[in-house]
């Protein structure tokens, strides 16, 4: 915000002050929904630069008010849903050494949010904060937030089962009844086992293990596993 700041306020030392200290108050949001904030932050700060009578205390309000919502629907509609869609696509060309993998993975998760940082800059600053108001007050962040998490979760469980390889050989039954126990498993739940790993997996990082000693730790077990059932 210190460009804007000091072209708006360049005659005016105590504004100028004033709102480079409102720049330093913390802020978290999801990163591509930051210039959709400085916009109205923008709108706002040139309101106070023409209007003796603003309350510049309204403008803190308001960042810290839509913080909250804009970090949840970010979270989920890109962290949570953009990036796992353009990851699970990716990771199927890469596992195929298709060079389309990491590139794919770019374009998905970079061109939407290119987009979202230069529209939500430019509409935020000629709109302000009205449109983002009314929303939150008619429930529509909120609904359009748990669709996104909805859909971020449909994506994580089409990874889990797309990309855990785990069979388990041992065979129950006798003679050529004999089946592998993956298959009596699938048939209670398709991909039972890789939910199951992936369900002790979050378990085991809610522990607040690192992820290091976890990948660890499952390559140990994997190596003595496979060792046991080759004896």
């Amino acid at each position: 915000m210190t460009p804007v700041v000091e072209k708006l306020h360049k005659d005016n030392p105590e504004k100028k002050s004033r709102a480079l200290k409102r720049g330093l108050d913390f802020m978290a949001i999801t990163p591509q929904l930051v210039p959709f904030l400085m916009g109205i932050n923008a709108a706002m700060e040139e309101e106070n630069a023409n209007n003796e009578d603003f309350d510049d205390n309204t403008i803190v309000a308001i960042k810290t008010s839509l913080m909250g919502p804009l970090a949840g629907i970010g979270d989920s509609m890109i962290a949570g849903t953009l990036r796992i869609i353009a990851a699970g696509i990716a990771i199927g060309f890469s596992m195929q050494g298709s060079i389309l993998g990491p590139i794919l993975f770019l374009l998905i998760f970079n061109i939407p949010a290119l987009i979202i940082r230069y529209y939500g800059l430019k509409t935020r600053y000629t709109k302000g904060a009205v449109f983002i108001n009314n929303a939150e007050k008619s429930g529509v962040m909120e609904k359009v937030t748990y669709a996104a998490s909805i859909v971020g979760l449909m994506a994580i469980g089409g990874m889990i089962a797309s990309y855990i390889s785990l069979d388990l050989t041992l065979k129950i039954g006798r003679g050529e009844f004999a089946e592998p126990l993956t298959n009596y498993l699938d048939m209670i739940m398709p991909c039972l086992i890789q939910l199951g790993l992936f369900g002790v997996t979050y378990w085991v990082l809610g522990k607040k293990v690192k992820t290091t000693w976890l990948l660890l730790g499952i390559i140990i077990i994997c190596i003595i596993v496979c060792a046991i059932f080759h004896l």
